[in-house]
């Protein structure tokens, strides 16, 4: 009986540490320690994972009632705003990996998967920005135009901080609000 009661311990708690692994398999529960200097590429890595982990918070275990909220009939919806996010990801890592953007058939992937592919597309980016010396080299480039990394600022960046405000507002109105332990100043979750 007693080595009956281990196994099933055991089995039990390789599942809940196996669960707990892939959850932990996203980046931005936390944002990543800061560098220990100031370069443009730094500062703007930050700007990065700072999205990331409003991003990964914003959308962290929404219901399906959270996902089809909207405002009014003029409005995206938690859904259509998850997507665009996701579509501003890949402008982002595009702009790092000096790939051009396009506008390919859209593929259908789950809000996890979306999710999932916008978290890591954003790590990512900015783990190539933080290890960059000259960030000007990474233009947002739209068939022959190219853009400066200046508009990636103000565009997709600050667009999908903007947006994950949206999905803030949205799914406590729709009665699911974020974790009250998140604290966005630090970057952390508390205890």
């Amino acid at each position: 009986m007693k080595n009956a009661l281990k196994i099933f311990v055991l089995i039990l708690c390789t599942s809940v540490f196996g669960q707990v692994e892939s959850k932990d398999e996203l980046p931005y529960y936390e944002v990543p320690e800061y560098s220990k200097e100031f370069t443009a590429g730094t500062m703007a890595a930050r700007m990065v994972d700072a999205l990331g982990f409003r991003f990964y918070w914003a959308s962290y275990e929404l219901t399906d009632k959270d996902l089809a909220y909207k405002l009014n009939e003029d409005g995206r919806s938690t859904a259509e705003t998850i997507d665009h996010i996701y579509d501003l990801s890949k402008i982002i890592i595009n702009s790092t990996l000096k790939k051009p953007n396009s506008r390919e058939d859209k593929e259908e992937v789950t809000y996890a998967q979306k999710r999932a592919a916008t978290l890591k597309n954003l790590k990512t980016a900015a783990d190539i920005l933080r290890q960059s010396d000259d960030i000007s080299e990474f233009k947002i480039i739209f068939g022959e135009q190219k853009i400066p990394f200046w508009n990636q600022v103000n565009g997709p960046i600050a667009d999908a901080i903007w947006h994950c405000g949206q999905i803030a507002t949205y799914r406590r109105a729709s009665g699911n609000p974020i974790n009250p332990k998140v604290n966005h100043f630090t970057g952390k979750v508390r205890n």
